[in-house]
This record gives structure tokens, C-alpha cells and sequence, in this order.
């Protein structure tokens, strides 16, 4: 008989540093699991899964449950056993991970690596609430409430736009590049593997305070009448969906959700533009048309050149060029000098015959 080794525990989400939008984003889908998760880009080694783990840990009694790569669809959905439901009994439904990340955080490792049907089912879950698990005419659906967390390395390959889109938030990591900033993150990291138990309770009280934060929060984000908003925030909305040319409305929504999300989090009587502001990229990041990040990266200056107009019309079109076109440069030639013949002149005086 082996007895099972216990869990590590997990570091403090109230001691991560060094990642400001990683944090923010990972709250705002705690305060609203309907925003439809947070996909975290980045290399490895930027506390992707530490923060997810540790984000588990601020809900109270929440579960966190891993997603293998090589986990089967039913064992995510779940199973229904059709001979029971055949034979007149009740329907017999065996839980899968939906199930047990109901209340928690269901985290992904390298999610692009995922096949679609199961990535379907996860989003799906996420943005409803709801599993569905339908067999030969026989359904079944239960609560799966949880906060999806899903982690990708660019370098490994990307997810199709259409499921791209179908995530809340995104967040882009980079390498941390400040000498200072990487050593009080080496420092915190030694002291917490060194002990524990000691690290957790020198930031027991901000834990503590964070748990609170988030539970009041959520009850704010689940009263209907809280956090009005006005036109103006329709406006700003609109007006950041529009520059970033996105495709339908689902930005739009997720946008309004995440600044209700973000003003219940800071205690605020109501909705502001500056709260639409505040959440628009990690909205935006994933769903930006290359056309609209490259006007926003590069504004226009009267001297700008433009590539020439070949379509008659005498306007200029950027989505009717290639992306990433550039305008012709001259280019200066030097005037090449006649080659030396082979044979001197004199022996060629000497070998050309003489007329009769």
C-alpha cells in the first residue's frame, strides 16, 4: 500500500510580482467566470501556472483542476451510461473534469496544443455556466461554473481566430528585462522554496485581504441593478471595437462585463469610461486586425510616404495592399566601365589577315 504524497502549496498570489496584467486579468475573471477565461500567452518561466494555482486559493473552497494534453473528450464532459437509461432507470452519469472544476479554476497548459472539439467544449462551459453531455437522444447538464485559465507559447503555434475569439481576456508575457525587478522575483521565489510555510504567513494578511475583496466583488457583479453605466461608456465601448477592426459583438459585451467586473473590484459606485479603458487591451489583444494594430503602432505624419494608388480611384486603401508592403526606394547605378579585350591590340593588329 503506497500512501499518496501530499500537495505543495501553492505561493501566494499576493506575493506575485512583476506582472500587473497577468493579475488583473486573472481577478477580473474571477469577479465574472462569464467573461469566457483568460488565455495567457507567453515564454516559459513567467508564472503562468503559479498564478493560475494560486488564483484557486483566494475562492474559498475552490477546486483546481489540470486539463492533460492528452485527456479524451469524455473525460472532460463526462460519460452517461445508455444501458441503465435504456432499461428504464435513472440516467447514470459519470463527472469529468467540467464537473470537478465546478466553483475552482480549470487550468490549461499549452491549450493551442489541444484538439478543437475538446478547446469547443471548454469554452463553451466557461461562458454558459453549463455542461451539456448528450448521447443517442439522452442528455445530461449540470453546473460548470469555473474560472478557465489557459496558457499557450506562441512559439508552439497559435489557435484559429474563431476560438481565439471565444476567449474573455488575453494577456502577452515577455521576459522581465529589469535587473532589479528580476531579482526581488529570484529572491521571493528562493525564500517561499526555502520555507513555506513562513513565506505564506508573512503575506497571510494581504491573502486575507484579496479573499475578501473577491467575495464581495462577485456579490456586487451578481446584483442586476448595481453599477449603472451611461451613453458614454456605450461610446468608449463602441469607439475601441471599432478602431481595432474586430469582428461581431462579442468584444463589445466582454468589454462592458470587464469594466463591470473591474469597477465592482475597486468598490465603485458606478461604470466610467476610464474603467473601459483600463480593460480594453487584455479585450482587444487577441482579437486586433493586423491593419488596425499597425495604424495604432504608427501614426501618421504629413511627411509620411504612402504606397502608390493603382486603383484609379485616387484614394488610398491599406486593406487593398499587402501588409507590410513597402514603397519603392531609387536606386543609384554606377555606370560600368567597358571590359579590356582579351588580346592586346597590337597582336590582334598582327593576326588580322592582310587584304589581297
Amino acid at each position: 500500500m503506497t500512501t499518496a504524497a501530499p500537495m505543495p502549496v501553492p505561493f501566494p498570489f499576493a506575493a506575485i510580482t512583476g506582472q500587473p496584467q497577468l493579475r488583473q486579468a486573472l481577478l477580473l475573471a474571477a469577479v465574472d467566470p462569464g467573461l469566457g477565461g483568460v488565455l495567457i500567452e507567453g515564454p516559459r518561466g513567467t508564472a503562468k501556472t503559479t498564478a493560475a494555482r494560486a488564483l484557486a486559493e483566494l475562492l474559498p473552497g475552490a477546486p483546481f483542476v489540470t486539463l492533460p494534453l492528452g485527456a479524451s473528450l469524455e473525460s472532460l464532459v463526462g460519460t452517461l451510461d445508455l444501458g441503465q437509461a435504456l432499461a428504464g432507470h435513472e440516467i447514470k452519469f459519470a463527472p469529468g473534469l467540467l464537473a470537478r472544476a465546478n466553483g475552482g479554476v480549470l487550468y490549461v497548459d499549452e491549450i493551442n496544443l489541444l484538439p478543437d472539439a475538446l478547446i469547443d467544449s471548454l469554452l463553451d462551459a466557461a461562458a454558459s455556466g453549463v455542461n451539456v453531455v448528450e448521447r443517442d437522444g439522452i442528455s445530461h447538464r449540470h453546473a460548470a461554473r469555473f474560472v478557465l485559465v489557459g496558457t499557450m507559447n506562441p512559439e508552439e503555434g497559435t489557435l484559429r481566430p474563431q476560438l481565439l475569439d471565444r476567449f474573455g481576456l488575453c494577456v502577452q508575457l515577455h521576459n522581465i528585462e529589469d535587473a532589479a525587478q528580476r531579482q526581488a522575483i529570484v529572491r521571493a521565489r528562493l525564500a517561499f522554496d526555502t520555507d513555506p510555510q513562513g513565506f505564506r504567513a508573512k503575506h497571510a494578511g494581504a491573502e486575507a485581504a484579496l479573499a475578501a475583496a473577491l467575495i464581495k466583488a462577485r456579490a456586487i457583479v451578481a446584483d442586476a441593478s448595481a453599477l449603472p453605466y451611461g451613453d458614454d461608456v456605450h461610446e468608449a465601448v463602441g469607439a475601441l471595437c471599432i478602431a481595432s477592426q474586430v469582428d461581431g459583438l462579442r468584444a463589445d459585451l466582454v468589454m462592458l462585463r470587464s469594466a463591470r467586473a473591474l469597477a465592482a473590484w475597486e468598490g465603485a459606485a458606478d461604470i466610467t469610461p476610464d474603467h473601459v479603458q483600463r480593460v480594453a487591451e487584455a479585450v482587444l489583444l487577441h482579437r486586433r486586425k493586423p491593419q488596425a494594430e499597425g495604424a495604432a503602432s504608427a501614426p501618421a505624419t504629413p511627411n509620411a510616404q504612402r504606397a502608390p494608388d493603382t486603383s484609379g480611384t485616387g484614394h488610398h486603401n491599406a486593406g487593398d495592399q499587402d501588409w507590410g508592403a513597402m514603397p519603392p526606394e531609387p536606386v543609384g547605378i554606377e555606370r560600368v566601365k567597358p571590359l579590356r579585350p582579351l588580346i592586346p591590340s597590337h597582336t590582334a593588329q598582327q593576326a588580322t589577315p592582310k587584304k589581297a
